[in-house]
């Protein structure tokens, strides 16, 4: 109830320091009182009962004094307050471009590169609740798994879902690019973002990568790349007539192309060289892109005081019919 009231003018409250010193003043005074009739003998007076006016009249005094004290205290001008906030939020819109390619299935990343990019993406997401996000992913060619989308638990779902082989293999860097500015370039966000994560060279689609980097150029986004693969050799799957073996082979990451993509639009190149990395990787981006939030606040307050002086005022008139009835005195 008292969470909000405030006071314009405390210094008031220093009157109440007036009530105890009229309580003693009271007190003192009514001890040297002497009666109006003396009595050589008060003996027989005695056993005569005390009327109840004798203490009653001390409830005078009482209602004078916290008349006073509601006095004061509305002098210090009581006043709660009501606020409202108005947010705000220039909103992100985030394109995940996921290479799954066959060498993604590679093994330098606990399980895989392509589970390991899963996870931290997952946690991306969830880490990010106000902004829309959508999922394209490419191998040989490119498509639209998820478009922008507020419902993070969709993203979540297909992004769980994702597997090698869902489209022909391959490496189409520039396909999946173009698919995700073209998801991108009609948004009216703030912001709009690509992270784009490859293991390798680009060898298949009909987008040339530097094409599409200036395309996210001119429609205003900015693209992050992650290469992902340790430096030198991982064992990588190849099918045997005995089944999927693993072999080592050299690592190849075009990090030129990827460099150039990010530093055209705006964005950062980062390399990824175990499940560690790719996670830091993912939060350093999520700092670098957060939403801004303005949040005005509207504040109003209300005077509190009316009530004690109604208070106050009735007291007072209670006391002045008192001792104008009940309690009056044969001088008055």
């Amino acid at each position: 109830m008292f969470e909000n009231l405030t006071f314009a003018n405390p210094a008031f409250f220093w009157g109440l320091l007036l009530i105890p010193l009229a309580t003693v003043w009271y007190i003192l005074r009514h001890k040297k009182q002497e009666a109006s009739v003396r009595f050589s003998d008060t003996e027989g007076f005695q056993s005569l009962p005390k009327s109840w006016k004798v203490y009653g009249r001390h409830l005078l005094f009482a209602l004078e004094m916290a008349s006073l004290a509601l006095l004061l205290v509305a002098m210090a001008r009581p006043q709660s307050s009501s606020s409202s906030q108005k947010s705000n939020i220039e909103g992100i819109d985030i394109i995940l471009a996921q290479d799954i390619s066959g060498s993604m299935l590679a093994r330098d990343f606990k399980p895989d590169r392509l589970e390991a990019s899963k996870k931290v993406a997952s946690e991306f997401v969830e880490g990010r609740p106000g902004d829309r996000m959508g999922l394209v992913v490419f191998s040989g060619e490119s498509f639209t798994q998820v478009p922008l989308t507020t419902d993070h638990g969709v993203m979540l779902n297909m992004l769980s879902e994702l597997k090698n082989g869902m489209i022909e293999d391959g490496t189409a860097i520039g396909d999946g690019l173009a698919t995700a500015i073209n998801r991108l370039k009609d948004s009216e966000a703030v912001s709009k973002v690509i992270i784009l994560l490859t293991d390798g060279m680009n060898t298949a689609g009909s987008v040339d990568p530097y094409t599409a980097a200036e395309m996210a150029k001119l429609y205003g986004i900015r693209v992050y790349t992650i290469g992902v693969g340790t430096y030198g050799t991982a064992p990588f799957p190849v099918q045997t007539i005995f089944g999927t073996q693993y072999q080592q082979m050299k690592v190849e990451i075009d990090e030129k192309l990827l460099q150039t993509i990010a530093n055209n639009s705006g964005g950062r190149y980062f390399r990824a060289t175990s499940n560690q990395k790719l996670d830091e990787i993912y939060q350093e981006i999520d700092k670098l892109e957060r939403s801004k939030i303005e949040v005005m606040e509207f504040k109003r307050l209300h005077e509190e005081f009316y009530p004690l002086v109604a208070w106050a005022l009735a007291l007072l008139l209670l006391e002045f019919l008192l001792r104008r009835t009940v309690f009056r005195t044969i001088s008055e």
